[in-house]
């Protein structure tokens, strides 16, 4: 069913007799596969407000990401978190929406400097599990049912109710960006060198190290962002600061950066290559010794994002990473992988049994007969 408006969706919730499979876009299939009727929020589109003067965009759930991203750039703004695209790696079609990335709290490079999407979202309205509509004001975090309902619905994946409508807050593109480019080291020294980068008062927008860039060596990735001649001075105390671990190229040719970038934020250095895909979220400082401990037998592949807080694996076809890994301080989701496996290995990392049991003290509260996307997430 594809409901035109947030009513038509709240009846059809009501009125539904078995599990249901939220659909945004389609683009980010992650997680169990859910045998239920389908619900196509695209029907529900369009910008409701937009004051620039304010940074403050009001869209609805089914609007194109790539929509709202085009009426921004207009005004010279952005969606900061710079919310990644799926397709390439999932191998997907059409298209994302707002109600999509909302709901998995989809964030890319710069959330390292700014935050997710989840800090910029102002407030939701939804349709919860029982067909009733609920909404928190449009821009005002406090909700009358006591909960921050921003932190609890980005990320729950259609899970606790549908986003019907997210107000963002926007911020102004950049004028101009700069990239720290350094190829050949280590994993261990990469994290480092990002450490010091993102310690330091220079304003880093983006860290990241691949094990294998464009040309099949390491590359070391360091973003900063601004006005010009800010940027070109920062970079350059940058590449000062940063000496003792080689010499930093720096980029400053604004479409090759935004390309760069675009490739780091959409893992595209796994785009079309066999194997499954792993998202690990893992403390910085132990990121690279977590790679090396797992990867001895030589069969993985990284990228790291956040400073090394993110990172993404290529691994054989059927593997249980999580077997491998064993206890560690972060998670780590199965973001692509057959059918096959995903039944075997659950896709989201299992919740320790307090957080487990809050989890389904929330599902019960806002969809009590477990309706929608039952067992998407474990």
């Amino acid at each position: 069913m594809k409901p035109a408006s947030e009513s038509d969706l709240a009846e059809a919730i009501a009125g539904a007799n078995g599990p249901l499979r939220i659909v945004g876009g389609g683009t980010r299939p992650i997680g169990a596969l859910i045998d239920g009727e389908a619900v196509m929020t695209g029907g529900i589109s369009g910008v409701r407000l937009y004051e620039p003067g304010s940074l403050t965009i009001v869209v609805a759930a089914g609007t194109p990401v790539s929509e709202v991203a085009a009426l921004l750039a207009q005004n010279g703004q952005c969606l900061p978190f710079e919310p990644m695209d799926h397709r390439g790696l999932l191998g997907t079609e059409g298209e994302p929406t707002v109600g999509g990335m909302a709901a998995s709290n989809t964030s890319g490079p710069r959330r390292v400097a700014v935050g997710a999407c989840r800090d910029f979202m102002l407030g939701i309205r939804l349709v919860d599990g029982r067909g009733r509509v609920v909404r928190n004001g449009g821009r005002v975090m406090k909700n009358v049912t006591g909960y921050d309902l921003v932190k609890l619905f980005a990320g729950s994946r259609g899970t606790l109710g549908v986003i019907t409508e997210v107000a963002f807050k926007v911020l102004p593109v950049a004028e101009f960006r700069a990239v720290l480019l350094l190829e050949g080291l280590s994993d261990g020294v990469a994290i480092a060198a990002l450490s010091d980068a993102l310690g330091s008062p220079f304003g880093v927008s983006g860290a990241a190290h691949l094990q294998r860039g464009l040309d099949g060596s390491p590359v070391t990735m360091i973003r900063v962002e601004g006005f010009e001649e800010s940027v070109l001075h920062r970079a350059a105390r940058l590449r000062s600061l940063l000496q003792n671990y080689g010499d930093f190229d720096v980029e400053t040719d604004q479409s090759r950066t935004a390309a760069g970038w675009k490739w780091v934020r959409d893992a595209a250095a796994f785009h079309g290559r066999d194997g499954d895909v792993w998202r690990i979220s893992a403390q910085p400082s132990g990121a690279a010794n977590l790679i090396d401990r797992i990867n001895r037998n030589g069969d993985l592949e990284a990228a790291y994002d956040w400073g090394g807080g993110l990172i993404w694996v290529l691994s054989p076809e059927g593997l249980d990473l999580r077997e491998r890994m064993g206890a560690f301080a972060g998670h780590a989701t199965l973001v692509r992988a057959s059918e096959e496996t995903l039944a075997r290995v659950p896709a989201f990392h299992p919740q320790p049994e307090r957080i487990s049991r809050l989890s389904e003290g929330l599902r019960r509260q806002f969809d009590p007969d477990g309706k929608l996307n039952p067992g998407l997430m474990g």
